[in-house]
């Protein structure tokens, strides 16, 4: 049994074909596949965060929308950039968002991606101390944002405050219980991924990692899951790690599907430079009838070793569309992969 959500960039663009022409469409378009998503018995609703980009960018305010129309349906990202966030603010947004929710917020959260502007956190006011790169500055204030959402008071109150304080330092408010066990790392690499499982957080893998052995993208990713498995374990933690992984399937039902997708599902695995000099490997993309798709999926190592799929959606054709597409999957295919 496999936790089955889906993954939405949030792209809007003024183009023929889309159904989502602006910012506006996107949001509540976003809110009405969140709904739909929880009708037909999917298990998450996801968003990518992408700053400087026609993309969904500030996801607190969309989460806490979807947490007040359903009831079921975890609701997540995937990833926010740390390098961007002020933690304490963002301690108090994730958590109304998840009271909002009734506890059911999934927090990816990540040192950062490629971006559309140049040292874009700069514009957002945040410098890496001395010594530091944007990355250790974004794994600094991860680390912060964990120390903050377990609640405990640190801030010295006010002897003469505007209301009456508790007894004791001060917390950030409102508090989420059980947030801090529901926070994920988007990690690119094996060391990010074993840092994470020592840090106690949950693992993202995306479709893209740092290509470290020449291997195929799924082996790569599903050796970066048992590392970060065997870390999680040796630190000692309680309960058992979650991992997520992000995928493109497309089932070719329908005459719009094949037009749509049929010329993706050839394409294997690509290789690629992030960051400038950092080789990346991209995974392949899957489209095919139910039966194909079944047999080429159960090759899939990294799946395997997933506890939560994430399927990738084209946002911009429409909630009704992206219904059928998430229908489709759990009808045909995942009960061929004993995941449903």
């Amino acid at each position: 049994m496999k936790k089955i959500g889906f993954l939405s960039f949030g792209h809007w663009a003024n183009r023929q074909g889309y159904q989502a022409r602006t910012a506006s469409d996107t949001l509540l378009q976003s809110i009405d596949l969140a709904v739909a998503a929880e009708e037909i018995g999917l298990d998450g609703a996801y968003f990518r965060v992408h700053h400087f980009a026609a993309q969904l960018a500030s996801p607190f305010p969309l989460l806490s929308a979807i947490g007040a129309k359903t009831n079921r349906i975890e609701i997540g990202t995937g990833v926010i950039d740390m390098r961007y966030e002020n933690p304490m603010y963002m301690v108090e947004t994730a958590g109304a968002a998840d009271l909002i929710s009734g506890g059911r917020l999934q927090l990816g959260i990540s040192r950062g991606s490629p971006e559309q502007v140049i040292d874009g956190w700069r514009y957002f006011g945040y410098e890496p101390a001395a010594g530091e790169t944007d990355a250790d500055m974004g794994r600094r204030k991860a680390l912060e944002f964990l120390d903050k959402l377990n609640g405990v008071g640190f801030a010295r109150p006010n002897p003469n405050p505007m209301f009456p304080n508790p007894p004791g330092l001060l917390r950030l408010e409102p508090h989420a219980e059980g947030l801090r066990d529901r926070i994920w790392w988007g990690a690119a690499s094996n060391a990010t991924a074993i840092w994470a499982a020592e840090n106690r957080m949950h693992l993202q893998s995306s479709t893209l990692k740092f290509d470290e052995s020449g291997k195929p993208f799924h082996i790569q990713q599903a050796e970066q899951i048992r590392l970060y498995k065997e870390a999680w374990k040796k630190a000692g933690h309680p309960g058992e790690p979650r991992v997520s992984v992000s995928r493109s399937i497309f089932a070719l039902i329908t005459d719009d599907d094949r037009y749509l997708f049929g010329g993706q599902g050839n394409r294997g695995d690509q290789i690629g430079f992030i960051e400038s000099d950092r080789r990346a490997i991209f995974g392949r993309s899957y489209a095919a009838e139910p039966d194909i798709l079944i047999k080429e999926l159960s090759q899939d190592e990294a799946i395997k070793e997933a506890d939560t799929l994430l399927l990738t959606i084209p946002n911009t054709l429409g909630v009704d569309y992206n219904v059928h597409v998430l229908d489709s999957i759990l009808k045909f295919v995942a009960p061929g992969l004993g995941w449903r």
